[in-house]
């Protein structure tokens, strides 16, 4: 008698749980709930997700949309199994990148990638998304989760996140009447923020700490901890700013790349930016970070933001007044240069930066 040969595969048996996804729905929907705002009240679970730009306010509205990652931050997370704050990052790095250009964030969606899903892992990450969405004012509208067994391994996931905005139109930044002497002010980031993780865990492998261990920066926490501080989210202070002061001429995210390579890009071609290293407070982490690796200064400020996570142009005349309504907003404010004609480079340096 032949033995009955076994058919039927599964898509289970091949390494995808539809029916845990289904969960991880179930579980982020008072989430996703909790970010709605005006122009974005939908459930998610459709095939696209709704925003209506007049309910948001909007009359004549230019749209600017960002996408971004988290890097190699993400594999901290994974590593320390800490899932519960890389959604803020996600969220602030494209959110940040709308506001420079005097956008409101309206609207954000997420890409979750993993070798196998957790549904109670993914809850932890989409609700630190949601918290960041809370913390921009916008709507988590939509998302995608794809669980790919054979692409990743299993317990490694990776992130993406697509925001949109929107301004009036003739209201983008930067304006049209940057000139000489126009001040920068410094707003103070959180630490790391998400940009030069690799050069980071490099640094802690050749420190030969375990992420458990105690911060040598921050006797409070575990490094694992102290490294995955979230991303600052501007928004909602920038947005006052703009608003109230009309004074901002200029905005820069200061991101991978760092000073060098940020700050240009929102300069016309025949300025610089003339930045005070001295008046800029370097937190602790990048002390360790430079100390710990021998890494020059010219190195940590083209890979880190090194404290100053944005950076802000405003006419002299109204330097004090932008710095009030910021600092009232709950930014550190510090005046950290100015600008000048054009020299060699886009970002030119007095003194020397604390590290």
């Amino acid at each position: 008698m032949m033995s009955e040969q076994k058919n039927g595969l599964t898509y289970a048996e091949a390494g995808v749980d539809i029916d845990a996804g289904n969960l991880m729905v179930e579980k982020i929907k008072p989430l996703v709930r909790a970010t709605r705002r005006p122009g974005a009240d939908g459930e998610i679970g459709g095939f696209g997700g709704l925003f209506d730009l007049r309910a948001a306010g909007f009359s004549d509205p230019v749209l600017v949309a960002a996408n971004d990652g988290v890097g190699t931050k993400l594999k901290i997370a994974i590593d320390a199994g800490k899932h519960d704050t890389i959604g803020i990052d996600l969220v602030a790095m494209c959110v940040n990148d709308l506001v420079v250009q005097g956008a409101e964030p309206l609207f954000f969606l997420d890409y979750f990638a993993t070798g196998k899903l957790d549904p109670d892992q993914g809850a932890a990450i989409v609700g630190g998304i949601a918290k960041g969405c809370k913390m921009a004012g916008c709507a988590l509208i939509g998302g995608e989760t794809a669980e790919m067994p054979g692409l990743y391994q299993e317990k490694d996931y990776d992130l993406a996140g697509f925001a949109v905005g929107a301004a009036e139109r003739g209201q983008l930044l930067p304006t049209d009447d940057i000139v000489e002497g126009d001040v920068l002010l410094g707003l103070a980031s959180s630490g790391l923020h998400s940009n030069g993780f690799s050069l980071v865990r490099r640094i802690v492998e050749v420190s030969g700490l375990k992420w458990d261990a105690p911060a040598p920066f921050d006797k409070d926490r575990t490094l694992g901890e102290a490294l995955l501080e979230p991303t600052r989210i501007y928004v909602k202070s920038v947005l006052k700013a703009v608003r109230n002061t009309h004074g901002l001429k200029a905005l820069a995210h200061i991101t991978g790349g760092g000073f060098p390579e940020n700050i240009p890009r929102v300069l016309p071609k025949d300025f610089s930016a003339e930045l005070d290293l001295d008046a800029i407070d370097v937190p602790p982490v990048f002390s360790w970070l430079a100390r710990t690796g021998g890494v020059s200064p010219e190195e940590m400020m083209r890979t880190f933001n090194c404290g100053v996570g944005m950076i802000v142009v405003v006419a002299s005349g109204q330097a004090a007044q932008v710095a009030a309504v910021l600092q009232e907003a709950g930014e550190t404010v510090t005046p950290i240069g100015q600008i000048v004609p054009r020299r060699d480079a886009g970002v030119i340096y007095r003194g020397r930066i604390d590290l």
